[in-house]
């Protein structure tokens, strides 16, 4: 059995997908299996991904299903992996050549039950860091005081034990497409940390239908996607008040988003959520304002663009 999945969420991004197969074919270690779950995907999807299947060069699993956006596309995906370790690597990025032999070999040597898997780097596909290194002054962390209490900036690649990912999959809300995948991450945190690796694994590129482009849209599209994660976030046992304050704020937005007439009772901090009335109404305010200017319908979306 191999020791690594990659997997790619891939919704209508025939046109870009072709880069990070060739990245995959040029791995200097053949030891993973790349899972692609096609979200509904109304382009060449399909075709291009069984011509690759045809070619023989790299292991494929190809798993077509209906639009659930990028969660339910990781929902999925997780349920099929067999595999001991985990990556997501999207449509629209691609793997440096050696970034498999990378992963397998420092998890052989440094990986243990102790830890739910290991935080590594990002770039650009200038090759240029994104955000800052990880500290070398400690050997495991969790995500949240990497950034938090380290002072970590800038997206980073995880790489995990897939019989935890397998552990609290994202719900599915009737007619939305996005729910946080940190969501995931921050229920890992919970259980255990992550080891740290200073290496590049993903050259990524920030398209114009990408998440960090079109967050606006999903929040307001998917409220109870982003109610739920905010509550999630204020239950979770982390240490900070003034980070479960903000997402209080959130939460509120998003409930008045979603026409929730009962947020107040349905918050796990009643208290937290009173004093984040006025802020939270100032940010929904501030929200319609910012969508309405652009045009942004509400209701169901099929963009992908989500991360």
């Amino acid at each position: 059995m191999k020791t690594l999945t990659v997997f790619t969420p891939t919704f209508n991004r025939a046109y870009c997908l072709g880069r990070l197969y060739e990245s995959l074919k040029r791995q200097t270690s053949s030891d993973f299996e790349w899972l692609v779950i096609d979200d509904g995907s109304s382009d060449d999807t399909e075709t291009l991904v069984r011509e690759w299947l045809s070619e023989g060069s790299i292991s494929i699993r190809y798993i077509s299903q209906e639009n659930q956006g990028m969660h339910g596309a990781h929902n999925t995906a997780y349920a099929h992996i067999s595999t001991e370790l985990n990556v997501c690597i999207d449509s629209d990025d691609y793997m440096p050549d050696q970034a498999v032999e990378i992963i397998v070999n420092f998890w052989k040597e440094y990986g243990t039950n102790e830890v739910s898997g290991f935080v590594a780097l990002d770039a650009y596909t200038d090759g240029t860091l994104i955000g800052s290194l990880l500290p070398d002054q400690i050997e495991r962390s969790s995500l949240f005081a990497l950034y938090n209490t380290h002072g970590v900036t800038g997206d980073k690649k995880l790489v995990y034990r897939s019989e935890l990912t397998r552990q609290f999959p994202y719900p599915l809300f009737h007619e939305e497409r996005y729910v946080g995948l940190a969501y995931k991450y921050y229920k890992l945190d919970e259980m255990l940390p992550l080891l740290l690796l200073n290496e590049v694994l993903c050259y990524v590129e920030y398209m114009e239908d990408g998440s960090s482009r079109n967050m606006l849209k999903q929040y307001v599209r998917n409220p109870k996607g982003f109610a739920f994660y905010r509550k999630a976030l204020m239950e979770s046992p982390l240490p900070s008040r003034f980070f479960k304050y903000r997402q209080a704020v959130h939460y509120i937005s998003s409930c008045l988003f979603a026409r929730n007439k009962r947020w107040i009772s349905d918050s796990p901090k009643k208290w937290l959520t009173l004093l984040a009335i006025p802020p939270g109404l100032l940010l929904h305010m501030y929200i319609r304002r910012k969508v309405k200017d652009k045009n942004v319908p509400r209701g169901r979306t099929n963009d992908y663009s989500v991360g």
